[in-house]
């Protein structure tokens, strides 16, 4: 079933304001490493390389993205989802764009590649 697109306001309309500057750092990360297409849709952003690599989905408490690893990743931070290679992070503040994170996120990228 697919979902019809939006825009990036939209998708992220009446969610706090951070969850947008996560998002963007998030894409800012991506596109350093080369060519990202983002499929905006009512529940979130579809992010793709060659394949797709994470959704970002904006919630009530938190930006919610789920990544696709190469293998499962053990760490307090993720949860896994979809058999082995989907895992879930929760994302609440700036901060939580760390290192970990764009770690996990160039690894996704390269997986989808």
């Amino acid at each position: 079933m697919c979902v019809p697109g939006c825009t990036l306001d939209e998708a992220f309309a009446g969610r706090d304001p951070v969850q947008r500057v996560i998002y963007d750092a998030i894409l800012a990360h991506l596109t350093s490493l080369g060519p990202v297409h983002a499929d905006v849709v009512r529940v979130g952003v579809f992010l793709l390389h060659e394949r797709k690599l994470a959704e970002v989905r904006p919630m009530a408490r938190s930006l919610r993205m789920y990544l696709v690893l190469p293998h499962p990743v053990s760490d307090p931070r993720l949860t896994l989802k979809f058999g082995d290679t989907w895992h879930q992070v929760k994302l609440t503040t700036v901060d939580d764009m760390d290192d970990q994170l764009r770690d996990w996120l160039s690894l996704a990228y390269d997986f989808a590649g």
